[in-house]
């Protein structure tokens, strides 16, 4: 068992009657790696393409149930786009003191 999940001798009880385990160490960063902020740009990506897919998609079904041609799903990218956009500045748009 690795160290880290180890129980610690000293730990109290988290009040569900289970003791506390401790977490694995982070690694460390590494300012010299070219991919760093790779992750970063790829999860920034995937917000937007998923918010205007999601709402998109809700458009596009409405534009079906009503009959009509392409209205709602123009509004769903529309709509998806500002709130993928909203996602990303609340996730890492906010700045270093801001709360929460």
């Amino acid at each position: 068992m690795p160290l880290y999940q180890r129980k610690r001798p000293d730990a109290s009880f988290d009040g569900a009657g289970g003791p506390v385990y401790t977490h694995a160490p982070m690694p460390p960063q590494q300012p010299d790696n070219a991919w760093a902020g790779m992750g970063l740009g790829w999860t920034i990506t995937a917000h937007l393409i998923g918010g205007m897919a999601a709402i998109g998609g809700l458009g596009y079904l409405l534009d079906r149930l009503l009959g009509t041609d392409n209205v709602f799903t123009g509004i769903g990218f529309v709509l998806g786009a500002a709130g993928g956009i909203y996602a990303v500045y609340l996730r890492f748009g906010r700045g270093e003191d801001a709360d929460g």
